[in-house]
């Protein structure tokens, strides 16, 4: 794929999510970045952005209002809050917005299991739904595969409290009620409960969620294979995706715990919850990118 080719890509948001996710697009073979958007010139994304030669912005959304050519995809890392309105003028434009805030407005997509599916329903905002929920729901997801009487499931997610800016803080509620529902949507179970953990330890630590699942009757080894298989999708495109605790019966509930190191693009390896998310996204903006490139190579044959 040729420069020109690429799919041209706007973030507006410029913390901790915004910046990594920058630098992730400028590594890939499919997506170039033509704004980095904030409202400060002096944080420290910006600075970054600035020094990596990106073109940046302090206008935030109304840089892609002034000039819609800018880009071709938008990734919206600001928070909940401001999506609602970034969505509202973004539709307007017929922009395509993977929304990394736990907004609720899109499509939920976990590339894993419906990465396809979802860019088959045509949609133009695909939520990336949270960092925990990216890390547990394809282990609840695949755990549902084999049983689809889950009674209740429960996650719980502990991050390093270095790697939540301040729209992850902002958000708590909003990233309880969204993983929740999508829990329950992708496994099936008949309850849902999701827990955040921003833990002060220093050094920090890594990126760690535990899953437990209340099942009657559990086939354990059919379960373990079938994480097992989901595990190796994850590490397809989150290469620090880990089981630490296969899945193991423990006081009557199957419990599994997974790891995530983080590459260390912006923030350290111990912010894999950075990594979990954005890669999720960087893979399918690449999945975007993909089928847009094969439009136009028909039409351009067919022209």
């Amino acid at each position: 794929m040729t420069s020109t080719d690429k799919l041209k890509i706007a973030i507006i948001g410029s913390g901790n999510i915004g910046t990594d996710l920058m630098v992730k697009v400028m590594r890939s073979k499919h997506l170039v970045c033509t704004l980095f958007a904030g409202r400060n010139f002096n944080s420290a994304g910006m600075k970054r952005a600035s020094q990596l030669g990106v073109p940046i912005s302090d206008r935030g959304i109304e840089a892609i209002i002034a000039d819609p050519s800018i880009c071709d995809l938008v990734f919206d890392a600001t928070s909940a809050q401001a999506h609602v309105g970034h969505w509202a003028a973004l539709d307007k434009l017929g922009k395509t917005v993977i929304d990394m805030t736990p907004a609720k407005l899109g499509e939920f997509c976990i590339p894993a299991i419906n990465a396809q599916a979802t860019l088959d329903t045509g949609t133009r905002n695909i939520n990336m739904i949270t960092c925990g929920g990216q890390s547990s729901i394809p282990i609840a997801a695949a755990i549902g595969a084999v049983h689809q009487d889950i009674e209740y499931v429960e996650v719980a997610s502990s991050i390093a409290s270095r790697s939540a800016g301040p729209a992850t803080r902002a958000n708590l509620d909003e990233y309880i009620e969204t993983t929740e529902e999508a829990l329950q949507r992708f496994s099936g179970a008949r309850r849902a409960k999701a827990i955040l953990i921003l833990n002060p330890a220093n050094p920090p630590i890594d990126m760690q969620t535990t899953i437990y699942a209340k099942i009657a009757n559990p086939d354990l080894p059919a379960i373990r294979a079938s994480v097992d298989a989901m595990v190796a999708q994850l590490k397809s495109y989150v290469p620090g995706y880990g089981l630490v605790v296969p899945p193991t019966i423990e006081g009557g509930r199957v419990v599994t715990t997974i790891k995530v190191v983080g590459a260390g693009d912006y923030l350290p390896q111990y912010a894999g919850n950075l990594d979990i998310i954005n890669c999720a996204a960087i893979a399918m903006a690449e999945m975007v990118a993909a089928a847009r490139h094969s439009k136009h190579k028909e039409e351009r044959k067919h022209g």
